[in-house]
C-alpha cells in the first residue's frame, strides 16, 4: 500500500503576490486551523520565521512539519554560483525543518505576478534555448541534491515553462525532479494523465490544486494576467473545482507516486474561507486516497 502525507500551501490565507487576497490572521492562527482541518503539514509563506528555534515551537505547539516552500528562481538568465548563494539561507532552514524538498519556482521573465500583463505575453524560448536552460537547472538540481535539500520544479502559468509542450522539452533536456500541479497543468490546456504517464518517474511533489473551468474558459488571455484570473476565482480546492482528482489520484497511485499531496489554492480568503477550505479539500483528497489504495500518514 502506497503511502503519502497531506498538507497545505499558507496561500489560501495570505498571498504573498497579491496582499488584498489575504486574511488578517497570525501564523499561529493559520496552523492552528491547518491542525483542526486535519493536515499535518504546511509549506512556507511570508509570516514564518526562517529559523527553526523560533519556528519549531509554533510548528509542534498544531503537530505541523513544514512540507515545502517557495523559491524564485532566476536560473533562465543567471549564474548557478549566484543562485547558491540566493538559496543558501532557504536551503539551510529546509534542511532544519525536515522539508522533503524545496519547489522551484523560475521567475526570470514570468508575468506571473505582473498585474498589468496579459497571459499571452508569457516568455517563450526555443527548443536550443530549453536545453541549455535544462542543463543550468540540472547543474543547480544536483548541487542542491548533493548539498542535502533537493529542489521540485514547479510548471507554472505565465512562466516559461507552462505548457504541457513546454514540460516535456524541459523533461527531454534535463534532470531535474518535477513538482506536478494539476491545477497549472489544466490552466495551461494540458493533458494531467498524458504529464503523469509521461513524467511519473520524475514526480517528486504534488500541489492539488483544483480549478474552476467556467472561470478560466471566461478569460481574455489578450488582455487578462494571471492575477486577474486568481482574483476571479480561477483555483480552487478539491471537490470545490473541475477536475477529477479521484481519477488523478489513482493515477499517480498507480504510477507509484509516495510524498506530500499539498492543497495550494490562491483565492480570496473573504469569499472562500479558509478554514473551510482547508477542511472541504482535506476531505475529498482522503476520500480519493482512500479510493486509490493510499496509506494516509501523519
Amino acid at each position: 500500500m502506497p503511502s503519502a502525507k497531506l498538507g497545505i500551501a499558507p496561500i489560501a490565507w495570505w498571498n504573498d503576490d497579491l496582499e488584498e487576497l489575504s486574511d488578517d490572521v497570525s501564523l499561529d492562527e493559520c496552523l492552528r486551523q491547518a491542525a483542526e482541518a486535519g493536515l499535518t503539514g504546511m509549506e512556507t509563506g511570508r509570516r514564518f520565521p526562517m529559523n527553526m528555534d523560533e519556528l519549531g515551537p509554533i510548528l509542534d505547539r498544531h503537530g505541523i512539519s513544514v512540507c515545502g516552500g517557495w523559491f524564485s528562481g532566476l536560473l533562465l538568465d543567471g549564474d548557478i554560483e549566484a543562485e547558491k548563494d540566493r538559496i543558501a539561507e532557504q536551503h539551510a532552514f529546509f534542511k532544519a525543518a525536515g522539508a522533503p524538498c524545496i519547489v522551484y519556482g523560475e521567475t526570470a521573465r514570468s508575468v506571473q505576478g505582473e498585474r498589468q500583463t496579459p497571459l499571452a505575453q508569457k516568455p517563450v524560448i526555443s527548443e536550443p534555448e530549453m536545453a541549455a536552460y535544462g542543463r543550468k537547472i540540472s547543474d543547480f538540481a544536483d548541487w542542491c541534491a548533493t548539498e542535502g535539500m533537493p529542489i521540485a520544479y514547479h510548471h507554472h502559468m505565465a512562466a516559461v515553462v507552462e505548457t504541457e509542450a513546454e514540460l516535456d522539452l524541459l523533461m527531454k533536456h534535463s534532470s531535474v525532479p518535477l513538482l506536478f500541479d494539476a491545477g497549472h497543468m489544466a490552466f495551461a490546456g494540458g493533458d494531467n494523465f498524458r504529464v503523469i504517464d509521461n513524467h511519473h518517474a520524475r514526480i517528486t511533489h504534488v500541489h492539488t490544486k483544483d480549478i474552476r473551468q467556467t472561470v478560466i474558459d471566461s478569460l481574455d488571455r489578450t488582455s487578462e494576467s494571471f492575477l486577474d484570473a486568481v482574483i476571479k476565482g480561477a483555483f480552487t480546492v478539491p471537490g470545490d473545482g473541475s477536475l477529477d482528482f479521484e481519477a488523478i489520484v489513482k493515477a499517480l497511485a498507480d504510477k507509484g507516486y509516495e510524498g506530500w499531496f499539498v492543497i495550494e489554492a490562491e483565492q480570496d480568503p473573504k469569499a472562500n474561507p479558509p478554514l473551510d477550505m482547508a477542511i472541504k479539500g482535506r476531505a475529498e483528497l482522503k476520500r480519493v486516497m482512500d479510493a486509490a489504495g493510499y496509506e494516509v500518514t501523519k
